[in-house]
């Protein structure tokens, strides 16, 4: 039934105008939605980005959001660290800076302001 549908990701913060700020001026997301009332809608590639308020935001100790990045990973990594984003840096994985390696990948962890994890994927075998 679902495996030709598209999916999204959805991302809950506390305080959306915060969450737009980071989003679209740190990660340069394009903010396409604002039709409903506390939701941010971005297109991100062929896929959808939705942010909304809640409560519960940050609650969430795993990934929220992965972007496959393939071979620009190190040069967006460069990027964000140079508009403030601290990466994750993660036990059991060797490491390149803030990118952790594992054979072929090469893959970097960060959150948003409300503790959501956010993945970039790429290198080899990446798209």
């Amino acid at each position: 039934m679902l495996k030709n549908k598209n999916s999204s990701a959805i991302v809950a913060v506390k305080d959306l105008e915060r969450a737009r700020t980071f989003y679209s001026d740190v990660l340069g997301l394009n903010l396409a939605d604002t039709g409903m009332d506390g939701v941010l809608g971005y297109r991100t590639g062929a896929t959808w980005l939705t942010v909304y308020r809640s409560d519960f935001a940050g609650t969430n100790r795993a990934n929220a959001v992965v972007w496959d990045v393939g071979v620009e990973v190190d040069d967006i990594v460069a990027d964000l660290k140079a508009k403030g984003v601290a990466f994750e840096r993660y036990d059991g994985m060797e490491h390149d800076g803030d990118i952790h390696v594992a054979g072929g990948l090469r893959l970097a962890w960060f959150k948003d302001p409300d503790g959501n994890i956010l993945h970039l994927f790429g290198g080899a075998g990446a798209a």
